[in-house]
């Protein structure tokens, strides 16, 4: 099990990029901290998520 925003999920095993589309994010809109590290997006494609990993996903909101 993962950690993702406070809830967990079955993900272990899978690749951020896949479980950010999977889920419905957008990559390019969301940031990604994975046990109080922040992930490049250039890593998104090669991060594996492991049992015990705690995520924070964060949406950006345009508008003004």
């Amino acid at each position: 099990m993962v950690t993702i925003n406070g809830e967990s999920v079955q993900a272990s095993g899978q690749v951020l990029l896949d479980y950010l589309k999977t889920a419905g994010y957008d990559p390019a809109r969301v940031a990604v901290e994975r046990n109080w590290e922040i992930i490049p997006k250039t890593d998104y494609d090669k991060t594996v998520l492991q049992p015990g990993d705690s995520l924070e996903i964060v949406h950006f909101v345009g508008g003004g």
